[in-house]
């Protein structure tokens, strides 16, 4: 129609064209959006995009180098304004501090099976004053001393996770310290996910006791916990998930399970961050975008360790 208006896509406001970026895959906003028009790079490569970071799948297959060039480039990019940050497997302490450095916006942190010890977390705990919700869920190295540092500095933390695997804790004799450390320095949870770990009674009463705004608590796989159902009646807005294990075909109770919780649903690749021109982005997709074909010899089993099956609010199935 000759005489009608049509809005250009390349005209939209930056931050207008980061939302609507914010639907496509990690591989393509890297890419091949930068590519269309000098307006879209300019998105592409600001702040816009960025302020949701989610490579937590991608992760799971990704040696450190890359993972720690990654975590530069896109933390780098968010320019100060990151709010939301999911990775697993972080292994290196430098990258930790980055994250830190950058944290000033952060409210959501996702750092499942990273390496990171108490040691660092104690040191730059206090620049995580504004995280709402935390996911340190299989982080073996993690234990009283950096919750109790969380509990001093992140006075805003409502949600906590911090889901164990049984192997993972088959050789530890209590955890009941973790527990402690959560009841003495995290009075405003909500919502507390401590599946598999080694906590008694006595300890998850003292977390019910001082943690008076719990709203869900999951201890499944906590054989030794025997809340009294009378004494839990007493917390009215209080679920209590556990310790049985529900049937991981049964959704039924599980609803409000990792509320916080969302899978990224990236393809894992292989990725070498840095400043990118056209040439890098012509190597990145002849070469670090192909899927690698596996044969039986690659093939991993995973046993009771599904992320994915994590964030649908199941995390493990009951045992044979």
């Amino acid at each position: 129609m000759e005489n009608q208006e049509f809005r250009r896509w390349d005209e939209l406001i930056p931050d207008a064209l980061g939302m609507i970026f914010r639907n496509l895959s990690l591989q393509d906003v890297l890419t091949i959006v930068p590519r269309v028009c000098k307006s879209w790079r300019k998105a592409a490569i600001g702040p816009y995009c960025w302020q949701e970071i989610d490579i937590e799948e991608w992760s799971k297959n990704c040696c450190p180098d890359n993972l720690d060039r990654m975590l530069q480039l896109l933390i780098t990019r968010s320019c100060g304004s990151l709010r939301k940050l999911c990775v697993s497997g972080l292994s290196r302490e430098p990258s930790f501090t980055f994250i830190a450095n950058n944290a000033k916006s952060l409210q959501m942190l996702r750092l499942p099976k990273s390496d990171i010890g108490d040691s660092a977390v104690e040191q730059v705990a206090g620049m995580f004053s504004n995280i709402t919700f935390l996911d340190v869920s299989y982080c073996i190295k993690i234990g009283a001393r950096a919750l109790g540092a969380i509990g001093k500095h992140c006075r805003c933390l409502t949600g906590l996770r911090r889901t164990m695997h049984p192997l993972e804790v088959i050789d530890k004799l209590s955890q009941d310290d973790e527990a402690l450390a959560i009841a003495r320095t995290m009075p405003k949870l909500k919502q507390l996910e401590i599946a598999y770990m080694l906590v008694g009674t006595t300890s998850i009463t003292e977390v019910l006791k001082n943690c008076g705004h719990l709203e869900l608590l999951d201890v499944r796989g906590c054989w030794n916990v025997n809340l009294d159902e009378n004494f839990v009646k007493k917390f009215h807005q209080l679920k209590v998930v556990g310790p049985l294990v529900v049937d991981c075909y049964d959704r039924n109770g599980w609803d409000n399970c990792s509320d916080y919780s969302s899978s990224s649903g990236y393809v894992p690749w292989d990725f070498v961050a840095g400043d990118m021109d056209d040439d890098d982005f012509d190597e990145m997709s002849d070469v670090y975008w192909e899927e690698d074909d596996q044969s039986i010899e690659d093939v991993e089993m995973w046993f009771y360790d599904d992320l994915n099956a994590v964030d649908s609010g199941y995390d493990w199935p009951q045992s044979p």
